[in-house]
């Protein structure tokens, strides 16, 4: 497609989704709920056909030679859709957070003010490979009363667009306008560019996936973006640490699925446990079939392979992990100081008092304790879905679910009072 096409594409998309969006300014919370709850009965029952174009994009994967963990991410069978079935339910069925009170208070003046959420507008979300956030993005931007545009990953093409029809057809069904959940309906790389500087028609951008999609956004961007660059999390083993609680939980940090950005990339281990706990744990990760890159305190123990200084703050997203031993809580901090990137961490330990200095002293945007990484995720919060996980500090941090995509506005009350 011409760029004068393509420019002329997106313009076109962001008029309907900025009327749209007006329009849903104003809609009822009960109307949002039932285009939610529709689109996921419409895609239940049309699951075959979803089936159908995930087998198309996996086909392509497979000629293009992607990676194991890009094909499980770009992956769908029945149990998956049943999973976006129940996110799309949740989501509805949360509290609406449109007109909520923040805070209220009276002035001397006579005034009364409250400050109330209040929809962004239009968010555009960017994605590669994971079908799924078709209708996360769709859900939760609607939920909070946003219009979205949503331009999928060329290897999930024909998957998010038999998603987006679900979502349409709820959105009919409940008589909101269908340019409140839109598609760009086209692979070329040109409409990303042309989404990044729509400042008259976007309010925010959302970029999921990978570290040179977010890095370009980030770059490129002249409309405010919620963003994670990657997902570097840590698990630190203290010398505290329960042996069951630390075998299991580091088993299932790093291999339940690898290819996600909650997936653990580096454990830390205290150094008076190194040929106890830490070696077992090494061993349980190798015997998973991990590769364990281990730093110089490691290297003796069985089937590791040494580190190099590139494997520490590297997001591997594959069954590899780097590994490390450290003197205590302080070094773990001062590890993931350097190293990390503020999306998780875990701590695994009974000590209170080195769990609190963990927390107080790092500031990543979620800490565990005693908890499995992948757990960083919106629905196990219990948003229901998200839109992915900020690590920024300003607006949004953590999993971004639909009360994060709202802003607030002041409404102000008197009595023909005027200022002295």
């Amino acid at each position: 497609m011409a760029q004068n096409d393509i420019a002329a594409l997106m313009r076109g998309i962001g008029e309907t989704a900025r009327a749209a969006a007006a329009e849903l300014a104003s809609a009822g919370a009960d109307s949002r709920r039932a285009a939610l709850l529709a689109a996921a009965g419409n895609l239940w029952d049309s699951r075959e056909v979803v089936l159908a174009a995930n087998a198309e994009d996996m086909a392509e994967a497979a000629q293009k030679g992607l990676s194991p963990a890009m094909t499980d991410r770009l992956m769908l069978d029945e149990a998956r859709i049943a999973g976006i079935v129940a996110g799309l339910r949740a989501v509805a069925e949360q509290k609406d957070p449109v007109g909520e009170v923040i805070a209220e208070w009276d002035r001397p003046s006579g005034l009364r003010i409250r400050r109330v959420r209040t929809p962004l507008g239009v968010v555009g979300v960017i994605y590669e490979s994971r079908p799924n956030v078709t209708a996360d993005g769709g859900a939760l931007c609607l939920k909070a009363g946003n219009a979205v545009i949503l331009r999928g990953g060329s290897e999930s093409f024909h998957s998010s667009g038999a998603i987006h029809r679900a979502m349409l057809a709820g959105l009919r069904a409940a008589g909101l306008p269908e340019g409140a959940i839109q598609l760009v309906p086209t692979r070329d790389r040109a409409a990303v560019a042309e989404m990044l500087r729509m400042v008259g028609y976007i309010d925010v951008i959302v970029p999921r996936g990978g570290k040179g999609l977010v890095g370009l956004v980030q770059a490129e961007a002249r409309v405010p973006v919620f963003a994670h660059l990657e997902g570097v999390c840590h698990v630190y083993v203290d010398k505290a640490a329960d042996e069951e609680k630390a075998r299991r939980v580091v088993l299932n940090a790093k291999t339940r699925r690898t290819g996600i950005c909650g997936a653990a990339e580096c454990l830390l281990i205290h150094r008076d446990i190194v040929d106890g706990l830490g070696a077992r744990i090494v061993a349980d990760l190798v015997g998973a079939g991990v590769e364990v890159r281990a730093g110089a305190g490691l290297a003796h123990l069985p089937g590791v392979v040494a580190a190099v200084p590139d494997d520490f703050g590297r997001e591997f997203l594959d069954m590899v992990i780097a590994a490390e031993v450290v003197d205590g809580v302080d070094g773990a901090i001062a590890h993931i100081r350097r190293h990390g990137s503020n999306h998780t961490e875990s701590i695994l330990t009974e000590d209170d008092a080195a769990a609190e200095r963990f927390f107080s002293r790092l500031d990543s945007a979620i800490l565990m304790r005693n908890a499995s990484t992948q757990f960083a995720d919106g629905g196990e919060f219990g948003m229901g879905a998200e839109i992915g996980i900020a690590t920024g500090k300003m607006h949004a941090r953590g999993p971004v679910g639909a009360e994060q995509l709202t802003s607030f506005k002041y409404l102000v009350e008197g009595d023909g009072t005027v200022r002295a």
